[in-house]
């Protein structure tokens, strides 16, 4: 892993010391350096924990946006079993900032939706950095529909700095599609899960996590705005993002408090970026007793259930 996040350039220095050590030792130089380059592991290690054990809100949102944090193919690659994408909203274009169709999980035939951002240069073009068009939410819609027709659960990975802004998006009635995509969310007589994989950005996520559950990963955030957005609109200065990101509370830890977010999933040491199986691995499980806790309801519960959810969000912060 040797793309380091700016807070973390102590520990690339201990880690880089300690590869080119093993280096030294491989290209047969006859040193043995297994005892030193095994110190500057421990020490690592102790310093990866430091770090990592109080985060504050910015370095959170920094994590969460690590370019190699388990995107929403990967989660479904890794979890889901015969999946069908289905493509386009049948009506302008597919947007490929969105991504979806039918799967199995755990052999139980479900719906899933979500953000996909790329994974290299020409991949998160293709994806547009996963920022949805008005297309990308109608096509959700339209999922979500086929999912209530058959019944079947749906389940969200929400990744999105925020929907597409562009005079494009604009003109094919961008608020419009992401109200639509809220309100089915709202609507739909089946389960639906939602879980924040990285970056929860405005009504682009919402329109996705309206959900029955909404579960976060321990480094996620989730805002009505980016922290660099909130700071140039209230201190007209956008390097003010560290102080933004305090005030708006979009850690999982303050957002369940407020009820929010349902269930916090604990992220290996050092982010999902160092060991992305094991955090897809916990992601899997949290979604398989979200929609257990689900089961048997009926669609009338269920949606009486989600209205609940969305009227007493915040009365917990407030209670405090």
């Amino acid at each position: 892993m040797n793309n380091y996040l700016d807070f973390e350039k102590p520990l690339a220095e201990i880690e880089g010391k300690a590869e080119e050590l093993r280096a030294m030792a491989r290209a047969g130089e006859g040193v043995d350096v297994e005892a030193e380059a095994g110190a500057l592991d421990v020490k690592a290690a102790t310093m990866l924990a430091d770090l990592y054990k109080s985060l504050t809100p910015w370095r959170k949102c920094q994590v969460a946006r690590h370019p190699e944090r388990p995107h929403c193919r990967d989660y479904i690659k890794a979890l889901f079993t015969e999946y069908t994408p289905l493509a386009g909203d049948r009506n302008f274009a597919d947007d490929h900032a969105v991504m979806g169709g039918l799967a199995r999980f755990n052999d139980r035939p479900v719906m899933v939706i979500g953000h996909e951002k790329g994974s290299d240069t020409k991949s998160r073009i293709e994806r547009n950095f996963g920022m949805a068009r008005p297309e990308g939410y109608r096509k959700a819609i339209r999922l979500m529909e086929t999912a209530g027709k058959f019944g079947l659960p749906v389940i969200t990975l929400v990744d999105t700095p925020g929907a597409y802004p562009g005079k494009g998006a604009e003109e094919r009635g961008q608020s419009e599609a992401i109200a639509r995509a809220t309100e089915k969310c709202l609507q739909i007589g089946v389960p639906l899960v939602s879980v924040v994989i990285g970056e929860g950005g405005s009504g682009g996520a919402v329109a996705f996590a309206s959900a029955n559950r909404v579960a976060m990963l321990e480094h996620s955030v989730y805002s009505v705005i980016s922290p660099e957005g909130c700071a140039s609109i209230l201190w007209k200065d956008a390097e003010k993002m560290r102080e933004a990101a305090e005030a708006l509370r979009l850690t999982a830890q303050d957002l369940i408090k407020l009820g929010v977010a349902d269930r916090i999933i604990d992220e290996p040491m050092g982010g999902a970026h160092r060991h992305p199986k094991e955090a897809i691995e916990a992601v899997g499980k949290a979604i398989e007793a979200m929609l257990k806790d689900l089961s048997g309801k009926s669609p009338q519960a269920l949606v009486q259930d989600r209205r609940q959810k969305f009227l007493n969000i915040g009365s917990k912060g407030l209670a405090a």
